[in-house]
């Protein structure tokens, strides 16, 4: 009992995860921001739906956990790969974006935005 309630809150949470991520796909003002969003949320959500399904079903367990580590090295680095080709492309970014962080890690030519 105390098992399945873990395992259906956490599938839960996921899903409020995967509802954050699509809201942030909506509502957020450029990719970068976007990225962001989805990224995290996803990879949240993820993480709590393939443990949940591990608790409600202890022999998809393993599996879980190495699900959840493919997910966290894989999601940062596919994260970064996709700012780095919003920035080259000049991809917009919306008017309150002061710094440009990513100038020098694609370009070396970091400092304010213009």
């Amino acid at each position: 009992m105390l098992r399945e309630m873990v395992g259906y809150s956490l599938v839960g949470i996921g899903a409020f995860f995967y509802f954050l991520a699509g809201l942030g796909l909506l509502r957020m003002p450029d990719i970068y921001t976007k990225l962001q969003a989805s990224t995290k949320a996803t990879t949240l959500g993820t993480f709590s739906i393939a443990l949940g399904v591990g608790i409600l079903d202890f022999s998809f367990l393993g599996k879980a956990i190495l699900l959840i580590a493919f997910v966290a090295l894989t999601n940062p680095v596919a994260a970064s790969v996709m700012l780095r080709a919003a920035y080259k492309n000049k991809a917009p970014v919306c008017k309150e974006t002061v710094i440009d962080e990513c100038g020098t890690m694609v370009d070396g030519n970091g400092g304010d935005v213009k």
